[in-house]
């Protein structure tokens, strides 16, 4: 026997893995996350974790529910939001998802006020830098040393 096969691995052939299930290995693959964040979406009770006979199998629901934790977490729901997203998805009302929802953008709102107020207030410290001569002290600084370029009106 030649020294090369000898060494090769005897692995089942592909077409048994879509029935039988995936590996924690492929699962995170192909839903392009780590292992580890497999674990944690289990240790967070947001994916089952299956029997522990033997190896561990996972099913292309698993596959679509790390997908869904994926997209809503893009859209910047908390883990928090995202299990009770989950909890509905298996059998709640719109009214609870639009709730969720509605508070997911009522914060998505109020950051964009603030980064609106951070960009009026950087603007105006660097156009009073710019106006300020060499020699007089960096308004910049200076409102960053006295707090009052902190989010307020300058």
């Amino acid at each position: 026997m030649h020294a090369a096969s000898k060494r090769r691995s005897h692995r089942p052939a592909r077409t048994g893995v879509a029935a039988a299930g995936m590996t924690i290995g492929r699962l995170a693959a192909a839903a392009r996350v780590g292992v580890e964040t497999i674990r944690y979406y289990q240790r967070r009770q947001l994916l089952p974790v299956p029997a522990a006979a033997g190896v561990r199998r996972y099913s292309s629901g698993v596959l679509h529910r790390v997908q869904f934790i994926k997209h809503a977490q893009a859209l910047g729901f908390a883990l928090v939001e995202i299990r009770e997203l989950l909890r509905l998805e298996d059998g709640g009302t719109r009214a609870e998802v639009r709730q969720i929802a509605g508070a997911r953008l009522k914060n998505v709102r109020d950051k964009l006020a603030a980064l609106q107020r951070m960009e009026r207030v950087l603007g105006h410290l660097l156009a009073d830098c710019e106006a300020s001569g060499p020699q007089a002290p960096c308004p910049i600084i200076g409102a960053l040393a006295s707090g009052a370029g902190a989010l307020g009106a300058p």
